[in-house]
């Protein structure tokens, strides 16, 4: 894989916990604005810039993209900010709980997405992709990086060995716990040539981010007569993470209505696809089961035996979708349809219950999580995934190194 250091631009240390922000496309709106509130220099101003407009203003309008370049100039011209005086790979490592991962950050190619060498599991959606193309081109940056993995190299991780030997560039806490440090990698062009051995990468996450990035590059490249492509616009920002320190949560359920059936008639057709166990428990234990909450009690769903699946067949939520929700509560495309809302596993079972208890949903539906050999796997076979299939934890924070181009 081809990979670039580059000279990022970046917070000042005093400044980098007030910069630092959650990707865009983990908060809300209204989340966007309570985190920002009182912090001119977050990020979010940026990634997230309705949030300076009353509640209900179109997030796509001219004026949000207007007031996110004049954000980011303000930013850039605070002293907030420092530009590398060279060339740099780093090491961006974060803890939350017992789980720590470590992750290179520096640029990969535009073509390398393009060809595939750099592969999706995933569908984008046209009207996020549209967002974050006009954000890009209108700041000349990448504001956050794309999540990517590959599968472990010990040449790569020899490469890197070194860096923790460092003083850390960044070192802190953020408000939801997680902890962030980041070192330069004292090689980079060792590192650099390491990753030529490894023949792809994987998108974790940022399918947008990424899909943006390369149309940005494109757009760029169309638009210049003396193309030659060692431009900064041919590279786009990006964290990869050998597979093996990854930690997938699931991606849960809440149906909002039975679809104008009892709770009896769903207790049936799900006996019809496996086998129902009140077992009280609200977390699956293996790949085959589901736990679902209805009616003031957790079951275990386990799906019947089937032979000669896909890899995208065999996960659960494709099972769950195939069987359940499509048949049973017509959940045709849950892209677009409006009874079903998908819950992070960060938020745990219990929000799961809290939402049936209260009337916000009718049953909820609790899931094994994916793996990352079965995402790597599907990926390698050209499929894609189901939506809402994959939830990662922790996620990278934004404007901790931004790429301009």
């Amino acid at each position: 894989m081809r990979i670039r250091s580059f000279n990022a631009l970046r917070p000042v240390p005093a400044k980098v916990e007030q910069i630092a922000a959650l990707p865009y496309d983990v908060v809300s709106t209204e989340e966007a604005r309570q985190l920002a509130a009182g912090n001119p220099l977050s990020l979010l101003h940026i990634t997230r810039a309705e949030i300076a407009f009353p509640p209900g203003h179109n997030p796509y309008s001219e004026e949000v993209y207007a007031q996110a370049v004049k954000v980011w100039d303000s930013l850039k011209a605070s002293g907030s900010l420092e530009r590398e005086s060279s060339p740099c790979l780093y090491l961006y490592q974060q803890q939350m709980g017992e789980h720590r991962q470590q992750g290179l950050v520096g640029l990969c190619n535009v073509d390398d997405y393009r060809e595939e060498r750099i592969k999706k599991h995933e569908k984008t959606r046209a009207d996020k992709e549209n967002d974050r193309t006009r954000l890009t081109s209108a700041m000349s940056a990448n504001a956050g990086p794309v999540f990517l993995t590959y599968r472990d190299d010990a040449g790569v991780t020899q490469a890197i060995a070194d860096a923790q030997e460092q003083r850390p560039l960044y070192d802190f806490v953020a408000p939801d716990g997680i902890r962030h440090t980041a070192w330069r990698v004292p090689a980079p062009d060792a590192v650099v040539e390491a990753m030529r051995k490894v023949p792809c990468f994987y998108i974790a996450d940022g399918h947008h981010r990424a899909a943006s990035a390369a149309r940005v590059g494109i757009e760029r490249r169309n638009a210049n007569p003396k193309h030659r492509g060692d431009e900064d616009y041919n590279w786009f920002l990006s964290v990869m993470f050998p597979s093996s320190t990854l930690r997938i949560l699931p991606y849960n359920r809440l149906i909002q209505h039975f679809n104008g059936h009892s709770a009896s008639d769903v207790l049936a057709a799900l006996a019809k696809v496996g086998e129902i166990a009140d077992s009280g428990r609200d977390t699956p234990s293996k790949t085959g089961e589901v736990c679902f909450y209805m009616e003031g009690k957790w079951r275990t769903l386990t799906f019947k035996a089937q032979d000669n699946l896909d890899p995208v067949g065999r996960l659960d939520v494709s099972r769950l979708q195939d069987l359940v929700l499509a048949p049973l509560f017509g959940v045709e495309d849950p892209r677009t349809a409006h009874h079903i809302d998908f819950v992070g596993g960060i938020r745990g079972t219990e929000y799961l219950k809290q939402q049936v208890d209260a009337g916000h949903a009718t049953i909820a539906f609790s899931m094994y999580p994916v793996s990352v050999e079965e995402l790597m796997d599907i990926a390698d076979a050209g499929q894609i995934m189901p939506p809402k299939s994959t939830w990662f934890e922790p996620k990278l924070r934004s404007g901790l190194f931004l790429h301009t181009f």
